[in-house]
């Protein structure tokens, strides 16, 4: 959101962290931009780039699919979901983007595992374009800050 503030993360050191990406390949151009900065990102924060498993999906909608069997393996810190879907002229925008989100959350959930929801859903490819960068790199941190909090909450 424009000029919202966020704060400052107290937990930014991804050195010991392994984390899973899942990337939709519709909006190709859009979501390799987000995982570009979000791999950028996670390299800053000192996540090994041995310790970074990225697999790519067809859609938004096999996202979940693919974060749940990462899950299942139990040796991931983290996951990051990436995708966009941008509005049409039907309704098959809301249910892919009520439907993606929906199953990135549970399966956080379910498994007790953070999982960075950048899964963008904007009006026209414009706004797709002005938050690839910055949703990539948020994504990273929220993983490598959400891994650390709920190490600590265990």
């Amino acid at each position: 959101m424009f000029g919202a503030q966020q704060g400052n993360a107290s937990h930014t050191n991804g050195s010991q962290l392994r984390i899973g990406i899942v990337q939709a390949r519709f909006n190709e151009d859009i979501t390799n931009a987000l995982f570009a900065a979000c791999h950028s990102e996670l390299l800053a924060l000192g996540v090994s780039a041995k310790n970074i498993e990225h697999v790519t999906v067809p859609g938004a909608l096999e996202v979940p699919l693919a974060l749940q069997a990462m899950a299942e393996r139990d040796d991931f810190d983290a996951l990051i979901a990436l995708g966009c879907i941008i509005r049409g002229e039907t309704y098959h925008f809301e249910l892919v983007a009520n439907e993606s989100g929906a199953g990135v959350t549970r399966i956080g959930l379910d498994h007790h595992l953070p999982i960075a929801n950048a899964i963008l859903t904007t009006e026209n490819l414009e706004q797709a374009v002005a938050r690839q960068t910055d949703k990539g790199r948020d994504a990273a941190r929220v993983a490598v800050e959400m891994a650390h909090i709920l190490d600590d909450l265990s």
